[in-house]
């Protein structure tokens, strides 16, 4: 029997995990730290950031579609984006916390239950 580690779902969360923190810098860091470079300078950054989230992201999604359907790592992806994002724009961007927040969380979790409703009723 494989250790849970060894899942290649586990594989994939945890490499979109790191992905998604290398993109949301790519995206967003840019807003805070270079807001006075031009932004071409802010986009070169950013594209260089962006490799290793694409170094991760790609086998992530290779790892993952081995267990999961396109529309199941899509789904996963995007609650990861969220969780990933929330903290950073409250605790890097100093962004207030929103409600809203909390409203999209609760509608990824019904995007969750219709995308994965087979693999938890059968």
């Amino acid at each position: 029997m494989n250790p849970v580690f060894l899942n290649p779902v586990v594989i994939s969360i945890g490499l979109l995990i790191c992905s998604n923190v290398f993109m949301t810098f790519a995206w967003y860091a840019h807003l805070k730290e270079l807001h006075s470079s031009p932004w071409f300078i802010a986009a070169l950054i950013s594209w260089g950031i962006a490799l290793f989230e694409y170094l991760l992201q790609v086998p992530a999604n290779r790892i993952g579609y081995t267990a999961l359907s396109v529309g199941q790592l899509k789904i996963m992806q995007e609650v990861i984006t969220l969780t990933v994002f929330v903290p950073f724009a409250i605790f890097y961007l100093k962004e207030p916390f929103k409600t809203d927040y909390l409203w999209t969380g609760l509608c990824l979790l019904d995007a969750v239950y219709f995308m994965f409703r087979d693999k938890l009723f059968s």
